[in-house]
């Protein structure tokens, strides 16, 4: 097996006019794996996606695919990409649209046919008397058209996929087929890179991810890693009542205090290290506060996320479950 890792940047920046929307960015994604790819919008996510499909060319730096430069002859045909922006032809039929994409992608002309039947049938596209691959691409919901968008981008079965917003139109029933079909890439030795906002799905489907906000990599790692599974600074508090200002600002101005955030009666309180967790507490109690629960607990990807880019980057429905 290869063992050089799937993607590699090395200082890559790329900059539109006055704009520099990647900065020195130095990334390694290794074979095998689901890694994930999160950022607000803005961040130079897509834009990092599209030089390491070639689309874009970096203004410097390097970047490796495969084991080859970006760009290099054939590497093509041993990546599938989907990207956020989709097209496809909307006056063929499913079927031709996906045979004509097979064939540029190398697809065998006598497994092209076994290849769609399949795919159309995981994607609920055929079966029970109705077959959606004899429909023209315009006839088709945009859910339909989504999934026949990710049918194509897997097709020809590559080494290497990258998705940008892949369950963007899909309902519960398809996007489970599209996590199960994502699973079984990476269980075959396969690659798959996960650009998306919902950042539970990210936790739940990803080995590694990265975190990327204006351009820069914030962070890099494991799940665990990155949510600092090792190293616990996050207090769970519930008040017998909702806590006033008074008992808050003790917090606020507690300097082992890194975040606050307050729901009614609970508190989560993102310390600095867990040797703080004695004198806020001490504080706490010596301010009157009437605790009826402590817990220790370990922060979520969105929290940690919310630290590396800044709360006022982050849309509304980033934290959404997928």
């Amino acid at each position: 097996m290869n063992a050089s890792p799937a993607i590699e940047l090395h200082s890559v920046q790329k900059a539109f006019g006055a704009h520099v929307a990647v900065r020195n960015l130095s990334l390694t994604v290794p074979r095998g794996m689901i890694f994930g790819v999160l950022g607000p919008n803005g961040a130079g996510k897509t834009t990092t996606i599209r030089m390491i499909m070639d689309i874009l060319r970096p203004d410097s730096g390097a970047i490796t695919v495969l084991g080859v430069p970006s760009g290099s002859l054939g590497l093509s045909d041993r990546l599938g990409y989907l990207p956020e922006e989709r097209g496809l032809y909307r006056r063929m039929s499913v079927r031709q649209v996906l045979a004509f994409l097979g064939a540029l992608k190398g697809v065998p002309a006598r497994d092209l046919g076994r290849r769609v039947d399949a795919w159309l049938e995981r994607f609920d596209l055929r079966g029970g008397g109705v077959d959606w691959g004899h429909a023209r691409v315009e006839q088709l919901s945009r859910g339909m058209q989504q999934k026949v968008q990710v049918i194509a981008t897997l097709l020809h079965e590559p080494e290497l996929v990258v998705l940008d917003e892949p369950f963007s139109g899909l309902d519960p029933v398809n996007a489970q087929a599209l996590k199960d079909t994502m699973l079984a890439i990476r269980d075959a030795g396969r690659t798959v890179v996960l650009s998306t906002h919902l950042i539970d799905l990210a936790e739940r489907m990803c080995d590694e991810l990265c975190v990327i906000a204006k351009g820069e990599l914030r962070a890099s790692g494991t799940v665990a890693s990155i949510r600092g599974d090792a190293t616990p600074p996050l207090l769970r508090l519930e008040f017998e009542e909702v806590p006033d200002n008074d008992m808050l600002a003790i917090l606020r101005v507690d300097s082992q205090v890194v975040r606050l955030t307050v729901s009614h009666r609970l508190v989560e309180v993102v310390l600095r290290s867990r040797n703080a967790e004695r004198s806020v507490l001490s504080a706490l109690l010596a301010g009157g506060a009437s605790l009826i629960r402590v817990e220790r607990a370990t922060p979520t990807l969105h929290q940690r996320f919310l630290e590396h880019v800044g709360g006022d980057q982050v849309e509304p429905g980033m934290h959404g479950h997928g």
